[in-house]
């Protein structure tokens, strides 16, 4: 059996890692890599494949940046004849980026049987680009792997047949447990030391927090602020640097640290130290409930329900002073705790393996 793994963007490595390990155990199981480029940095891409221990892909179709209608038309254009030439059993396909989508819809006019590894996630929010790769990829998917119950919900309310749903667990909570003992102490968290103070960690890097200029720039007033206090770590996105530099005017806060992105078990060095993490991040939203760490996330809704729900996470949308009123309450040990949800205990992976050689396999 030939199955082909199709990614593009670093959150899709991180749920890609445990899958490829689990089904290289099945001999009977040949892969095939195939990277569309669509993170292309040094720190967005290749530091990813070293440190989760990917091999280098079989096929890199280098679609670099772009607009989402081109993006995603450029890797269509670029994966159809690959997929034609090796004719794959099953393609695997990760997460809501692009890649994801544009893979499903040339698998599907081929007729190329696909899995979607984490279905069923809702935002419920049609103004988010990922919204809608989700809800298109899991109506073109034969089988989908979600990662918690209310993803089979989800699924079952949009009226996929329950035979096709296989509830599996959370895939980046693997990576993340199997990695967590190297992420102990890093260089990276070394070099950022504030001397066993407090510390909060930020990422931002949704469209609509960094595109819109006065968006961006009430955020960064408000880190501002909250770094006046602690000190606060942020690795810039690429996306969210080149806004700030071409847009944004404010004087940032000296304990405002900008620094260029890290690697993975750099940044999960400084996630499982930090006080808090501020974030627009579904995965970092998933990471942070199984390290107990507080979350706020700066989004008005969530396709992780279940972080707000059994998690640490709380949503704070665009209200700047509930952000800072929630730091101060995190800060001052007052901070929401949480519990794992079912099935994040790093074996996800092997079931999605399992399923595949003994249901899936012909």
């Amino acid at each position: 059996m030939l199955i082909t793994h199709i990614v593009g963007a670093r959150p899709n490595f991180m749920k890609l890692a445990p899958v490829r390990a689990a089904l290289a155990r099945h001999s009977a199981i040949r892969q095939v890599l195939i990277h569309t480029g669509q993170h292309y940095d040094h720190y967005m891409s290749d530091v990813f494949f070293r440190q989760l221990e990917i091999p280098e892909p079989d096929r890199n179709l280098e679609v670099g940046s772009a607009s989402q209608a081109r993006q995603v038309a450029e890797i269509m254009l670029r994966l159809e004849p690959v997929i034609l030439e090796d004719r794959p059993d099953l393609v695997l396909v990760y997460g809501d980026v692009n890649s994801t989508v544009a893979a499903a819809l040339v698998c599907s006019k081929l007729l190329v049987t696909i899995g979607h590894v984490e279905a069923g996630l809702r935002s419920f929010d049609r103004t988010m680009p990922e919204e809608i790769n989700r809800i298109l990829t899991d109506r073109l998917a034969d089988c989908l792997f979600t990662p918690s119950e209310d993803g089979d919900q989800n699924l079952l309310h949009e009226g996929i047949p329950r035979e096709n749903i296989y509830l599996v667990g959370n895939v980046m909570i693997d990576t993340l447990a199997r990695l967590l003992p190297r992420a102990h102490v890093s260089a990276q968290r070394q070099e950022l030391a504030t001397g066993g103070e407090p510390y909060v960690l930020v990422t931002l890097h949704r469209p609509s927090n960094v595109d819109d200029s006065g968006e961006l720039q009430v955020i960064l007033e408000t880190l501002s602020e909250i770094a006046s206090e602690v000190p606060v770590i942020f690795p810039v996105h690429p996306r969210t640097r080149q806004a700030i530099v071409e847009r944004i005017r404010t004087s940032l806060a000296p304990g405002l640290r900008l620094i260029d992105p890290v690697g993975y078990i750099e940044f999960l060095s400084l996630q499982r130290s930090a006080a808090l993490v501020i974030t627009d991040s579904g995965g970092i939203q998933e990471e942070t409930t199984f390290l107990g760490i507080p979350c706020l996330t700066v989004r008005e809704n969530t396709e992780r329900p279940i972080t707000v729900r059994l998690g640490t996470n709380i949503l704070v949308g665009r209200d700047m002073d509930l952000l800072k009123a929630e730091t101060k309450r995190i800060l001052s040990g007052k901070g929401k705790t949480g519990t794992i949800p079912p099935l994040w205990d790093g074996k996800a992976g092997e079931r999605i393996a399992d399923i595949i050689a003994s249901k899936i396999a012909r």
